[in-house]
């Protein structure tokens, strides 16, 4: 079932599913994880972000091993990285500018999250570039709801 590259760009292997969620209630708070969360217009219940195209980051787990090991450790703690969702087992940038249904939540993935400088400071020397192409998405709030660990993370 090849088809057109339209076709194959559209078609994921699997659905993924939610394996953590965090929030800071302020810039440099502490990343809290939760079971699970409401997810408004203005990002994850709690947290300290804003509405619009960077309401709510995301990140493979996958990648968390990935930086880990071009930092020569194990896999990087979720909260490390202060993304509010960790997904395992779809691949996120082949939802770039799509809707995506997570739990209750709609959510449309935006823009890649790039790592900020302070990740020299919490991965130590050379996390900047440990994280570079694997510090996430971005995304938009289209349809507020319910997130919780094990839901599903699929294409609409």
């Amino acid at each position: 079932m090849r088809g057109t590259l339209a076709d194959m760009m559209a078609r994921v292997a699997q659905p993924g599913r939610v394996t953590w969620i965090g929030g800071r209630s302020g810039r440099r708070e502490e990343v809290v994880a939760v079971e699970r969360v409401l997810v408004k217009p203005g990002g994850l219940q709690g947290d300290h972000a804003r509405k619009g195209k960077r309401a709510v980051t995301l990140v493979q787990a996958e990648h968390l091993l990935a930086i880990g090991s071009f930092l020569g450790a194990g896999p990087v703690a979720p909260e490390v990285l202060r993304r509010n969702l960790v997904v395992e087992g779809i691949n996120l940038l082949g939802l770039k500018e799509r809707e995506v249904r997570i739990g209750g939540a709609l959510l449309r993935l935006t823009v890649p999250c790039h790592p900020c400088s302070r990740m020299e400071e919490a991965l130590g020397p050379g996390g900047y570039a440990a994280m570079r192409g694997h510090g996430g998405w971005c995304a938009e709030v289209l349809e507020p709801g319910e997130v919780a660990l094990g839901d599903r993370v699929e294409p609409v």
